[in-house]
C-alpha cells in the first residue's frame, strides 16, 4: 500500500484478502496454534521461521492491524500492545535498562510522566525532563553519557504544546540515540514524525484510532532508519547476542528495519505479556477505516470551539495549536498543515472553583477521563488525570488549576458551542 494516499491506507492497508477469503480482517480468537512436528514449532522458538505459537507474544489479527498502522506511519515494522501506556513502556524499556538515562519533554501526558518519573525510576532508569521550548543549550545539557533515548509527544496531552520534531531529532542523533514520539493526538493522518527525523512512534490506539471508546490499546512503529550497529556500545540488547534466544543478535539478524520490534516482541511481550486482545484489534481496525474522515471533522469542530472561547469574557485563555495567534500555530502549520487535533484547552476565569463549577453544568459534553472520541468529552485535569502532581509539577507539565480540556467530537459544532455557552453562563 506504500504508493497509496493515507486515506486509502486507512481503509485498505494491512490486509488484502485472497480469492474467496473474508473481506473483513478475521478475528483469530485462539490462544495457541497447532503444528505437525516439534521441529516446525522449534523453528519459531529459534526465530528461524515466521509464524505463531502463543497469542501472548503474537496473533495474526493483531499483526494485520499493526501492519496497517505501520504503513500509515511509513515505518518498517510495528506491534500492537494492550494500551498506550504499555506501548510507551516497551518503546523505552526495549533500549534503556537499569543504570540508563532518558531525556523527555516535561509536558507529556500525566500518566506517562508518572510511568517515567516514578515507576521506571524504581527500575533504575532516570529521566531528565526538559521544557519543549527549552533553548538548544538547555537541551544539550540534559544529555549524559548513559542517555539512551529522547521522548516527546507530537501534541502534548493536555498542554497542547507542539514539539519541534526536527530540533529534538537533531539533538538526539548528535548524541547517538533515537527520538521516540507519541503521535496519539495528531495521528498519522495529520502528522508523520518519521518524515521529520523521528525514529520510533508510539500510539494510544484507544484515542482517535479507535475513536469510539470501545477498546483500549497501543501501538509501536519503527521507522527502520536508526542504525543500531553504528552505536552498538549504547545498545547491547540489540547489538550483542541474546542468550535467551540461542545467541541471536537482533540488529544483525533482522537489520535496521526489524530489530527493534522483533526484540520488543521476542523479549518484552514474551515476559510481560501486554498483548492486545484480537477482538480489540478487530474493533481498532474498524476505527482506522474512518480515521481520515473523522480527523477532519474533529479539527473543524475544535477550531470553531476555540474561536468561540477566545471571544468569551468568562474565559481567561485558550490554547489550540490550530488557532491563529496561538503560541504553537506556526510550528503546527509546519508539521501538521492539514490540521492538528480535536482537543482544546482553556482556563475558566475564577480559577479552580470556577472550572469545577463549569464542569457541573455541561449537558452534551460528558465528563470523562477519555479523550479523542467521536463524542465530545471534557475533563478538569488538576482534579483528575494529573491530581498525583503537586503545584510545581503541574506547572512544569503545563497544567494550571483552571485548565479545562475539551475533546471535541464529531457532532454539530453549533450544538457544542451552545452547551459551552450555557455552562459558562452559570459560573
Amino acid at each position: 500500500m506504500s504508493d497509496y494516499a493515507i486515506n486509502t491506507k486507512c481503509v485498505q492497508g494491512g490486509y488484502t484478502p485472497g480469492n474467496g477469503e473474508p473481506r473483513q480482517i478475521p478475528i483469530i480468537q485462539s490462544t495457541t496454534f497447532k503444528y505437525d512436528t516439534s521441529e516446525d514449532m522449534g523453528k519459531l522458538f529459534d526465530l528461524e521461521a515466521s509464524g505463531y505459537f502463543y497469542t501472548r507474544l503474537q496473533n495474526p489479527t493483531n499483526d494485520m492491524v499493526a501492519a496497517k498502522i505501520c504503513d500509515m506511519e511509513g515505518g518498517t515494522a510495528a506491534m500492537l500492545t494492550s494500551s498506550g501506556q504499555a506501548a510507551n513502556f516497551y518503546a523505552v524499556f526495549n533500549i534503556a535498562n537499569c543504570g540508563d538515562h532518558v531525556v523527555a519533554s516535561s509536558t507529556i501526558y500525566g500518566g506517562t510522566y508518572n510511568l517515567f518519573a516514578v515507576t521506571m525510576k524504581k527500575m533504575g532508569i532516570e529521566f531528565t525532563f526538559v521544557e519543549p521550548d527549552c533553548s538548544d543549550e538547555e537541551l544539550q545539557a540534559a544529555f549524559r553519557p548513559n542517555t539512551k533515548a529522547v521522548f516527546g509527544e507530537t501534541i502534548a496531552n493536555p498542554a497542547l504544546t507542539v514539539l519541534d520534531i526536527e530540533r529534538f531529532a537533531k539533538a538526539a542523533h548528535a548524541h547517538g540515540v533515537p527520538l521516540i514520539m507519541d503521535n496519539t493526538f495528531a495521528t498519522p493522518v495529520n502528522c508523520r514524525p518519521f518524515e521529520w527525523g523521528c525514529d520510533i512512534v508510539t500510539h494510544s490506539t484507544t484515542k482517535y484510532m479507535d475513536g469510539h471508546g470501545a477498546a483500549v490499546g497501543g501501538c509501536i512503529v519503527d521507522s527502520g532508519k536508526f542504525d543500531w550497529m553504528a552505536h552498538a556500545d549504547k545498545f547491547p540488547g540489540l547489538c550483542t547476542p541474546d542468550e535467551s534466544y540461542h545467541g541471536i543478535t537482533y540488529a544483525e539478524k533482522f537489520g535496521q528495519g526489524g530489530a527493534f520490534i522483533t526484540k520488543a516482541t521476542a523479549q518484552l511481550m514474551r515476559d510481560f505479556g501486554s498483548i492486545q486482545a484480537p477482538q480489540n484489534a478487530f474493533l481498532l481496525n474498524l476505527g482506522l477505516e474512518s480515521l481520515h474522515v473523522r480527523m477532519a471533522r474533529h479539527c473543524e469542530n475544535a477550531l470553531a470551539v476555540a474561536k468561540y472561547l477566545k471571544g468569551s469574557p468568562k474565559v481567561a485563555w485558550v490554547t489550540y495549536p490550530g488557532l491563529e495567534g496561538d503560541k504553537y500555530y506556526d510550528i503546527a502549520k509546519k508539521y501538521m498543515p492539514n490540521g492538528t487535533c480535536g482537543v482544546v484547552s482553556f482556563g475558566v476565569k475564577g480559577g479552580r472553583k470556577a472550572a469545577e463549577e463549569f464542569m457541573k453544568h455541561l449537558r452534551l459534553a460528558a465528563i470523562e477521563t477519555h479523550v479523542a472520541d467521536a463524542r465530545t468529552c471534557c475533563l478538569h485535569p488538576a482534579s483528575a488525570t494529573h491530581r498525583q502532581m503537586n503545584d510545581a509539577e503541574l506547572a512544569a507539565a503545563g497544567i494550571t488549576p483552571d485548565l479545562v480540556r475539551m475533546s471535541c467530537g464529531i457532532e454539530d459544532a453549533a450544538d457544542l458551542i451552545a452547551d459551552i455557552d450555557q455552562a459558562l453562563a452559570q459560573v
